[in-house]
């Protein structure tokens, strides 16, 4: 569920890709900043908000929130009636769009053990990145043969349809506000038994000292940017996650550049390129998905059954390798004398590197900070990782 959630998001995000210069030219724009902008705008700051917020408010509520506030602006995009209104929209779909993202990782956090979390997140990290490949090649055909609209409507009736299921199977997870709700059902118990106190004493675990509500908000908003400026951890992992989201939305508009410039392709015909991409994001995550938790397993039972989370950043090794050399292959082989099945063979190569550093991140830092961030070097946070890790105030239990 968690997963299909925030599989619309990405493909929001990237269907607009192919239709971006038809927008632009019926909307009279030429400026190429302004083109970039359409399909960029969606990456707005949700996560820093709707992720604190999901601390407070519970996971189920944000998370739903959030994804009814997406749907309703992605849907107003199609009404657009020029640059100004697409891009106002773009952007207030995003902020709840993005936000799912930020939501999704803390709810598996809340649920699998860490012996158990492979891969439950090897499917949902698969989500975000399958997005981007099946957004462009609908967005290519819609391009080629109907209304650019319909890259709005087409994601929004199923988002709609996704909303509609989750608000009869979602529960909430966080364990925070579990207990913060029993609690204030045992003290009304307890108040309608006991008549002379009206406000019996019954605290989680949870609960501090300042519990004033302002306090509490104050705090989750804050959170994301201490942990970011004062954790090295996550400013390397930050700077990698950025390389690999940028390489990975490089790709999807360098994709029908090639297969449309350079082959010859149509813009439907092109599209279908970014199948390659996908193979190699699912083909590698399910192999991944086996394999992930196994190897977890067996370096704690060495390590006397203490597990670390340095023990997901193995299948990096692999990862790292695979991402360069996918882009080598590309553009190296992208030539008309070439056949296309050769750079479409780097962009699978580069799928499954991304996939690979993708997963075992995302564990990573789920095991360590219960949190949502990026990727580092594998070799640094392999060597260095627990040491570093240790340092942290927010980490060092895990």
């Amino acid at each position: 569920m968690v997963s299909a959630y925030v599989f619309m998001s990405p493909v929001s995000s990237s269907m607009m890709a192919p239709t971006s210069h038809r927008i632009a030219a019926q909307f009279g724009v030429t400026n190429e900043t302004v083109v970039a902008l359409l399909t960029s705008m969606f990456l707005a700051p949700g996560p820093l908000i709707l992720g604190p917020m999901s601390e407070v408010f519970g996971r189920q509520r944000v998370l739903q929130l959030a994804n009814f506030w997406y749907l309703v602006w992605n849907f107003a995009c199609a009404w657009a009636r020029n640059e100004r209104e697409l891009l106002a929209f773009r952007f207030l779909s995003g902020f709840g769009g993005n936000g799912l993202l930020a939501i999704a990782g803390g709810v598996l956090g809340d649920v699998w053990r860490p012996e158990q979390r492979g891969q439950a997140v090897a499917v949902y990290t698969l989500a975000p990145l399958l997005g981007p490949v099946v957004g462009p090649i609908c967005g290519a055909w819609i391009a080629e043969k109907g209304d650019w609209r319909w890259v709005f409507w087409a994601p929004t009736s199923v988002a709609v349809a996704v909303q509609l299921v989750g608000l009869l199977v979602l529960e909430e997870t966080y364990p925070p506000v579990l207990l913060a709700r029993k609690a204030k059902r045992f003290r009304k118990e307890l108040a309608d038994s006991e008549r002379g106190d009206r406000h019996p004493r019954v605290r989680t675990v949870f609960d501090g000292a300042d519990r004033k509500w302002n306090s509490i908000v104050q705090k989750a908003l804050i959170r994301p940017f201490m942990l970011f400026f004062r954790e090295p951890i996550i400013q390397l992992l930050g700077s990698y996650m950025a390389f690999i989201y940028g390489t990975l939305y490089l790709f999807l508009t360098t994709i029908p550049l090639i297969f449309q410039g350079i082959y010859q392709e149509s813009l439907g015909i092109a599209g279908l390129n970014y199948i390659a991409l996908g193979i190699g994001l699912s083909g590698v995550s399910q192999i991944s998905a086996r394999l992930l938790d196994v190897v977890y397993t067996r370096l704690t039972k060495k390590n006397g059954g203490v597990g670390k989370p340095e023990y997901r950043l193995l299948f990096m090794f692999p990862g790292t390798i695979l991402l360069p050399a996918g882009l080598l292959i590309t553009g190296w082989t992208a030539r008309a004398s070439v056949h296309w099945i050769v750079p479409d063979i780097g962009i699978v190569l580069v799928g499954a590197g991304m996939i690979l550093n993708f997963q075992s991140i995302q564990i990573y830092i789920i095991d360590a900070f219960t949190l949502h961030a990026a990727s580092a070097t594998p070799i640094l946070f392999w060597l260095y990782g627990e040491r570093i890790r240790k340092a942290s105030r927010y980490a060092k239990h895990a």
